[in-house]
């Protein structure tokens, strides 16, 4: 990856990223606190609308050619990509993961959530599926903070998906995908450089002040082989297992790094990996 491809941002810049970034992590917020059985996908999806133009921005994800919606919504067996509609009903036990981005001047916030839907309905669950679900998703986000703890310290960007890759595999045996990996963000919602969720042999790219990626580990109970729907946008297992996938967009700047999507920067989560993020003010 050369230099000229990545575009490194000014502290300046990093700051304006924010605001895009926390109306992501509102969008989120909101979408989280309103999942319960029965509600429609597309109804979440006018919850994140909703809450992204009172922050002032937009959906960016309506950018995207031939996408209508602000959020993806991918419930069990579907990974990523998963469109909103009316006729997906949210059932207690589902594992959902909500992926959502705003776009406030031009600058871009991408981040993504995983939750299991809980049993306020008091229908009859499989106990065991929804821990699993829920360790799943668990583990995913923790290989998450892994890789952005990792960031704060590495030299290349591949170091970044070594992390990732060790802490899920240290977990148990699941499946992590390989065609759909993280980004750089700015200007864009996707911009070069690719940020691989596993080991490659690359060194990639070096990190430095003014690199900002969205880092999304999308991680499966069994293989991680997959195939697109006859929607041409949702992506699920072939083997339909379940999924979850979590993301973060972070800025690296030359004090440290901020997790922008996240309300405090990262600090909660990364402090159990030593890490402390440093603001812009």
């Amino acid at each position: 990856m050369s230099r000229q491809s990545v575009e490194l941002k000014t502290n300046d810049q990093i700051i304006l990223m924010r605001d895009a970034g926390l109306a992501t992590a509102a969008a989120l917020r909101e979408v989280r606190k309103a999942i319960r059985p029965g509600i429609s996908t597309l109804e979440l999806d006018a919850i994140a609308e909703s809450t992204i133009i009172a922050k002032g921005g937009h959906s960016n994800f309506k950018l995207v050619a031939g996408y209508r919606h602000t959020i993806c919504a991918s419930i069990n067996d579907e990974v990523v990509h998963g469109i909103p509609s009316a006729d997906r009903i949210l059932k207690a036990g589902d594992i959902v993961s909500i992926d959502c981005g705003a776009e406030i001047g031009e600058w871009n916030g991408d981040s993504a959530i995983t939750v299991i839907v809980p049993n306020e309905d008091g229908s009859q669950v499989d106990s065991d599926l929804v821990r699993a679900r829920q360790t799943l998703s668990d583990v995913t986000e923790q290989s998450l903070w892994a890789g952005i703890a990792a960031l704060a310290k590495a030299e290349y960007l591949n170091e970044v998906g070594m992390a990732i890759e060790e802490y899920i595999y240290s977990q148990g045996r699941y499946g992590i995908l390989e065609e759909y990996v993280g980004h750089g963000i700015g200007r864009s919602m996707h911009e070069d450089p690719a940020v691989y969720n596993f080991a490659v042999r690359e060194k990639g790219f070096k990190v430095q002040p003014g690199l900002c990626v969205a880092i999304e580990p999308m991680v499966v109970a069994g293989s991680h082989r997959t195939k697109i729907l006859k929607d041409g946008w949702t992506v699920s297992t072939k083997d339909a297992s379940d999924a979850s996938h979590w993301e973060h967009s972070i800025a690296v700047h030359d004090k440290g790094i901020w997790v922008l999507t996240a309300e405090d920067g990262g600090a909660a989560k990364l402090a159990p990996l030593g890490v402390k993020p440093v603001p812009l003010s």
